[in-house]
């Protein structure tokens, strides 16, 4: 279904779609707005069908910008960029076409007579949400008051920053979810060199949370590394002292080939045994244990179960939803990072 509507000279198509989800029922969504090139649906991943299908839905992405300054040896931008002359250098997208798109995609019931389902908008598939928030237009005050205009759909940061100046500073925040990317701290300070440390990254998830914003966590990649038992532990407990996260979404070490291909550091490789539809993945009971031991950790010691996983497969969402005997981990309802 596609809507034409003139703004400014300018002719904007929405485009409707009917989809399969991951539930097996069916609705209509945005599928994007206009060229597509600020507004899209994540639509990368298939719909799982067999064990080794990993498990993605299909969210919306806010492309305001591309690139990342932390430099993360694993980083996947590294192959999506790979053919700019600027790598994964930031670079910023005009705020007009951005604030047109997005007004358009949060009139789009207005404008097609159509009831849809709520939407979170993820600002940090393609770049982290807070690496401009030092230029003279911060991205937070720009887009925050934005989403602030409705009450039915919201924005997400991913963010590994911890320059939350201008966020402390904005309110009302009810339509804004911020989600940190935090690591075990000596996988973090062996791959992740320039990114802010981790203890200063929960501090800024805690103060963020004191003022009201929905915090969520991304543990993701997780890495093997010797000793990771107690690193992770620590992780968990350095976070909980600070605050509850209102999610946690874990994931593991996996690489496309494209990355693999585009990143210089490929010490992190020495972990990838195993092939999926994802790219390369660490070994199938070896992603077990890891899950395995920290949601185990966070039941017992925390009673938190407002748990999911990032990317991945059938397989393994039914092992651990059959080890935990948990609802909670059935990957037909999931509820991760990304998604409403």
């Amino acid at each position: 279904m596609l809507l034409a509507k003139t703004t400014k000279n300018r002719i904007l198509r929405t485009n409707l779609q009917l989809y399969r989800l991951i539930n097996g029922t069916q609705d209509r969504f945005v599928k994007q707005i206009g060229d597509g090139s600020i507004i899209t649906r994540f639509e990368k991943t298939p719909l799982p069908s067999e064990p080794t299908d990993v498990v993605c839905p299909h969210f919306l992405e806010l492309k305001w910008a591309y690139g990342c300054p932390f430099d993360c040896s694993w980083c996947y931008l590294k192959g999506t960029f790979r053919f700019r002359p600027e790598g994964i250098k930031p670079v910023i997208k005009d705020y007009a076409k951005i604030e047109l798109h997005v007004r358009e995609f949060l009139n789009v019931e207005t404008n097609s007579h159509a009831s849809l389902p709520p939407e979170v908008l993820n600002t940090g598939e393609i770049a982290d949400s807070l690496m401009w928030e030092n230029g003279h237009n911060p991205f937070s005050k720009f887009i925050i008051p934005l989403f602030e205009s409705q009450n039915k759909h919201k924005v997400l940061f991913l963010t590994k920053s911890t320059n939350i100046k201008h966020l402390l500073e904005i309110k009302p925040h009810n339509q804004t979810i911020i989600s940190f990317s935090l690591n075990a701290d000596k996988v973090a300070k062996k791959w992740e060199k320039k990114a802010p440390a981790v203890s200063k990254r929960i501090e800024a998830a805690s103060r963020l949370a004191e003022a009201g914003y929905e915090i969520r966590v991304r543990i993701d990649p997780m890495v093997p590394m010797a000793g990771w038992q107690e690193s992770y532990k620590q992780l968990i407990d350095q976070i909980f002292a600070k605050f509850i996260p209102e999610r946690i979404t874990l994931g593991s070490l996996r690489g496309l080939q494209s990355t693999i291909n585009g990143t210089k550091d490929k010490s992190w490789q020495i972990y990838l045994e195993e092939k999926s539809n994802w790219g390369k993945k660490i070994e199938f009971s070896n992603r077990f244990t890891m899950y395995l031991h920290l949601i185990k950790y966070l039941k017992e010691k925390y009673n938190y179960t407002n748990i999911s996983l990032c990317k991945e497969t059938v397989e393994m969402w039914e092992k651990l939803k059959s080890k935990f005997e948990s609802p909670d981990l059935d990957y037909k309802k999931i509820r991760c990072n990304c998604t409403w």
